[in-house]
């Protein structure tokens, strides 16, 4: 235990759960699902459970270290890693991957998005403790795939090899990745029994995936391994202030996953959601006998089913004739629209913002 650590990844705006989620407070820092916890507290935790507490790291644009620091106290300044720019998963990990190199040339450690569901949190531990015991012996790149459930277009999917002997019995070799794909091609890779969802949650140690960056980002490695003597000093924010909105905009699956050797899949089942979207939390949430989520006092529902409803406890709404919607009210926004076109969520935001401007997203 001594060389693992994670990385939690929470510096996404979250905007496809507007007009709750905000640019000033996205999701990984709200209670999506009334559970009592953030998203953000709900992965800290999860992460106590596979190394220690002061091995967790934290990267997330530098708007908001203060709210990961107000959210989690076992965390201290120096293990945020501040983003002065999004630039998707590959500069967030290779930033990750340089500083907890120069912390312990050993490093092995975990990555995970914030803002995921876990259900089963005991098979979650034992799944990421066998990982980690893989990729601190061999230099390979993990990733966990969720066996899948449903043809579901809004994931990823990784079809793999059959088993070898020369890893533990619990992985296999990665043949493909698929970005989401269509139905009937979904419907395919289930049929077949070689594709498991993306969960976007990685394992390796710091020298294999830095050498995967060497090999397949040159640049981006040049970039972070000028800073060598700057991480974990004073001088850190500094330099990554210096060079990090150069970096491309790309993400770890498709910089370096997609091309790199050795790349191996874990099979998991320990009751996953990425939260993607409303929907997704819709099918988390207990409904009432018309497959109404988040119906309360402060929900009229007549002659209405299959909608999703999130009102704040101090107003009072009716709701009559409405089938598979969604209606949400935050602060001084509402959102309704068809469950059907959730995944248009992000363009009314981009709407908004163009319309009326930032204040309300």
């Amino acid at each position: 235990m001594e060389h693992n650590y994670a990385v939690i990844m929470a510096g996404g705006v979250g905007s496809r759960f507007w007009p709750t989620s905000t640019s000033r407070k996205p999701k990984q820092f709200l209670d999506i699902l009334g559970t009592g916890e953030t998203l953000l507290q709900q992965t800290f935790r999860r992460m106590k459970t596979v190394v220690p507490a002061d091995h967790i790291y934290v990267v997330t644009h530098a708007d908001y270290a203060e709210a990961c620091l107000e959210q989690l106290p076992e965390l201290d300044r120096p293990r945020i890693l501040a983003e002065p720019a999004r630039r998707n998963t590959a500069p967030c990990v290779a930033y990750a991957g340089f500083v907890l190199k120069k912390r312990d040339p050993l490093a092995n450690f975990v990555v995970t998005p914030a803002d995921h569901l876990v259900t089963h949190e005991a098979e979650f531990t034992a799944r990421l403790r066998s990982a980690l015991e893989t990729t601190s012996a061999h230099n390979v790149l993990m990733t966990l795939g969720m066996n899948p459930t449903r043809p579901e277009t809004g994931y990823g999917y990784i079809q793999f090899r059959p088993k070898t002997s020369e890893y533990a019995s619990d992985v296999h070799p990665v043949k493909t990745f698929t970005e989401k794909p269509n139905r009937e091609m979904a419907e395919q890779f289930i049929a077949t029994g070689e594709f498991l969802w993306n969960a976007g949650i990685f394992v390796w140690n710091a020298n294999a995936i830095l050498s995967a960056f060497e090999k397949h980002m040159p640049e981006m490695y040049a970039s972070f391994n000028g800073g060598w003597s700057h991480y974990g000093t004073p001088s850190e924010a500094q330099f990554i202030g210096s060079m990090y909105g150069e970096c491309p905009n790309e993400s770890i699956d498709y910089g370096i996953l997609e091309k790199a050797k050795q790349v191996l899949v874990m099979p998991a089942e320990f009751g996953w959601s990425d939260l993607g979207s409303w929907g997704a939390v819709h099918e988390q949430r207990s409904a009432d006998a018309h497959g109404n989520t988040g119906v309360g006092p402060q929900v009229m529902s007549y002659d209405a089913s299959g909608n999703t409803y999130l009102i704040p406890d101090d107003m009072v709404a009716v709701v009559d004739g409405l089938h598979d919607y969604i209606v949400i009210v935050s602060d001084n926004r509402l959102l309704v629209c068809p469950r059907s076109k959730e995944q248009e969520i992000k363009q009314f935001v981009n709407d908004v913002k163009m319309r009326r401007g930032e204040d309300y997203v």
